[in-house]
């Protein structure tokens, strides 16, 4: 909240100070930015990074395809893994089993903690 004040009041100073300076200082303030923009060490500089940027570019899907397989991995690994143990060997599907009905039983514990919370606040209401 503290950066959208500071950022509301820069803005509103800026446009304070714009508008009294006026269209000539808007032009001066212009044709310097141009000038350092423009200057042949800047220009240098941005073709380095024009160059290194295009050849960085094919590399882009392939580094965004590894993050996201991760990413998937590590959300849903039983579904991201087609042969699993448990597929291979029906004996380690059943020691499985009880793995996935623990986040019932915490749903079940989580919405009684919400049921006391909610009962306390209505007792404080009233």
């Amino acid at each position: 909240m503290r950066g959208k004040i500071l950022f509301v009041t820069g803005l509103a100073a800026g446009y304070v100070l714009g508008t009294r300076a006026g269209r000539a200082r808007y032009e001066q303030i212009k044709s310097g930015w141009l000038s350092v923009w423009n200057a042949a060490p800047v220009q240098n500089q941005v073709e380095k990074v024009e160059t290194f940027t295009k050849a960085r570019l094919s590399e882009i899907p392939g580094l965004l395809l590894t993050g996201v397989k991760k990413v998937a991995s590590a959300i849903a690994p039983e579904e991201s893994a087609p042969e699993t143990p448990a597929a291979k060997n029906p004996a380690a599907a059943t020691s499985a089993q009880p793995a996935t009905k623990k986040p019932a039983a915490k749903k079940a514990a989580s919405s009684k903690s919400t049921a006391k919370s909610s009962t306390k606040k209505s007792a404080e209401n009233e």
